[in-house]
């Protein structure tokens, strides 16, 4: 795994915490193969309003394409501060194009 994939892996985790929130569990989900890191939140006890996606970031070559984010601390200032240059980073969720394969 490049340094790149370590990084975003490692700071997509972090949301996930201590697996718990108020109301709701989170899960990490952590793709090596595909390069996909999500935490995925689930309502709990109650399931109310089943789940939702709070980040998802894929690394594609050099370049790292956030799908999602509903946080208040967003995984671009993470990535940022761990030295990613912005210009490696994709804001799907934002309308940012992705680049062509």
């Amino acid at each position: 795994m490049d340094r790149l994939t370590e990084i975003v892996k490692e700071e997509v985790e972090k949301y996930a915490g201590s697996g718990q929130g108020i109301g709701i569990r989170l899960f990490p989900i952590l793709d090596d193969t595909r390069q996909i890191y999500t935490v995925n939140a689930v309502d709990y006890p109650a399931r109310e309003n089943g789940y939702f996606v709070v980040v998802l970031a894929r690394v594609v070559g050099d370049k790292v394409i956030i799908e999602e984010d509903v946080t208040d601390k967003p995984l671009l200032d993470a990535l940022l501060q761990r030295g990613i240059p912005r210009e490696k980073i994709i804001l799907a969720y934002a309308g940012e194009p992705e680049p062509v394969s």
